[in-house]
């Protein structure tokens, strides 16, 4: 009876040694390479060097090892051919039935700190995706293994069956195909950062990682599931330490991811608070606890079964007074004992802890949209603005420009159309996503009012994310006592907003910029 090989060549080392005994054990010999050859032999596994098998030296540092015939014949001989299995026995080839190969550490090597150009490229493995898809082409006659966690799934099979079954092969070889995919997109995203390529390539590799399975994605009937990026992602909700509350939902992640987008926009004292995507109280102030009053009470109907985040340590004041409503999930980079303490009463709000709560986002990182049968794909919307221009009479005072400058953050981060009113650097109304402009801008007077009070709009500013097409929105925002708008300009009628403030005293700044949010 042929005695069966395996070939292993592993750097992660995490359970090889379990492995390579339980193989001895069976009767199949063992062949390996480099510094899991000498782990192995170390530990007494019965074990011949890859030199041996193929009668040739490793050379080049170790960068030639296994790119031989004896090698690639070994694995890619298909056993039901006979004209395959003639020419090994003519050339004196045997067959490897088990290749067990995981990468060099190019992703580890990518993240270290101050790491050099050389030092990544000398990691990028030649002859282990080589031997990983050649075993996984032949999988039908090779079992391919390049995770550690699927050995216990092969042992079994062997010791149960005497052999692993088609169906375990076929998953390893798509475990393969997805693993070479990620290595290679790996390598193609440092290349392209190294270069500081800002074009966009003909063909777009992607990787991410899987982080956790959700329970159910925007709704329900449908299934979720989160990824990361590979590399760093500081400031990123993916990195985000959870203290309390039950597994974060789809839903939970996408609306917290903007509500952190906006908050970067502050380097001031700021709390978010968001619903479905959309801001519903910003407040900004000298002190983080006057900052969250200012969030809670621009908006305390719609904060109900919301997302708060915070720029600074969540305090006992402020962990007394969410405790006493419903919320879904509260991030900042610290928290006082006592304030953890009170939330943690709460057995479901989701406390996250994000220490770089104020990293942003590289400039040229992608921001993508699945469609039917492709991606729409565009850098960040990364700028605030470039410039602006006083179009109007009268100049803003500097308080409103304050005013002016908080509300066109904040009206960046709402869904179009967007207006948001603000006053002391706190939001009084905010209109999203209606399909004309003055319903938004009406929207978020009327909700001010009802809200906050009848004169909440009283000396408050208005930010718009596009163009006014008419002088409607100007209208409004007078009878509403709104003093100063700040909007992108570049509408066929702009002289008729610009008249229209001219004629109320009013001010209004162009920016020359919109902020589209689709």
């Amino acid at each position: 009876m042929k005695v069966m090989k395996a070939l292993i060549s592993v750097s992660d080392k995490t359970g090889i040694v379990e492995l390579a005994r339980e193989l001895e054990t069976l009767g199949i010999e063992i062949i390996s390479t480099g510094g899991t050859f000498k782990k192995l032999k170390e530990e007494n596994v019965k074990v011949t060097e890859i030199s041996d098998l193929t009668g040739f030296p490793e050379c080049l540092d170790g960068r030639v090892k296994t790119l031989h015939p004896k090698v690639h014949a070994g694995i890619l001989a298909m056993r039901n051919n006979t004209n395959h299995m003639k020419q090994l026995a003519d050339l004196n080839i045997d067959t490897i039935d088990f290749v067990i190969v995981n990468l060099y550490p190019f992703k580890q090597t990518m993240m270290k700190e101050n790491v050099t150009r050389a030092e990544c490229v000398e990691n990028i493995d030649i002859g282990g995706p080589t031997m990983l898809r050649s075993a996984a082409k032949n999988y039908q006659d090779v079992t391919v293994i390049t995770d550690p966690n699927d050995y216990s799934k092969v042992l079994e099979e062997l010791k149960t069956d005497g052999q692993v079954s088609l169906d375990t092969k076929f998953y390893l070889m798509q475990k393969v195909f997805e693993h070479t995919a990620n290595y290679d997109a790996m390598i193609c995203n440092y290349i392209k950062n190294e270069r500081q390529d800002t074009t966009y390539p003909q063909t777009l590799s992607l990787t991410f990682e899987k982080v956790q399975e959700m329970r159910y994605g925007e709704n329900p009937h449908q299934t979720g599931c989160l990824y990361k990026e590979v590399g760093k992602c500081e400031g990123s909700l993916v990195t985000a330490k959870q203290l309390n509350g039950k597994e974060l939902s789809f839903n939970n992640i996408n609306d917290t991811n903007g509500a952190l987008e906006l908050l970067k926009e502050f380097e001031e004292p700021t709390v978010v608070a968001c619903k479905h995507g959309n801001p519903c109280g910003v407040g900004s102030d000298n002190d983080i606890y006057q900052a969250w009053q200012k969030a809670y009470l621009a908006d305390k109907m719609s904060i109900f079964g919301g997302i708060v985040v915070a720029n600074r340590e969540i305090n006992e004041a402020i962990a007394n007074e969410m405790s006493e409503m419903f919320l879904e999930v509260i991030v900042a980079p610290s928290y006082s004992e006592k304030a953890l303490e009170i939330l943690r009463k709460k057995k479901n709000v989701r406390v996250l802890e994000l220490p770089e709560i104020t990293t942003k986002q590289n400039k040229n990182s992608y921001d993508i949209k699945k469609i039917n049968g492709g991606m729409i794909v565009q850098t960040i919307d990364a700028k605030l603005l470039d410039e602006y221009e006083v179009v109007t009479d009268r100049k803003p005072t500097d308080k409103e420009f304050e005013d002016l400058m908080f509300a066109w953050k904040v009206v960046k981060f709402v869904k179009s159309n967007g207006i948001a009113l603000s006053k002391d650097k706190q939001t009084v109304g905010i209109g999203p996503g209606q399909v004309n402009r003055i319903w938004s801008t009406k929207q978020c007077i009327e909700h001010a009012e009802e809200l906050i009070g009848k004169n909440a709009t009283q000396g408050a500013v208005l930010a718009s994310d596009a163009f006014f097409p008419f002088d409607d929105c100007v209208e409004a925002a007078h009878s509403a006592g709104i003093t100063a708008i700040i909007q992108p300009g570049g509408a066929k009628k702009d002289q008729l907003s610009i008249d229209k403030c001219n004629e109320y005293g009013m001010t209004m700044i162009f920016t020359h910029m919109r902020h589209f949010k689709h």
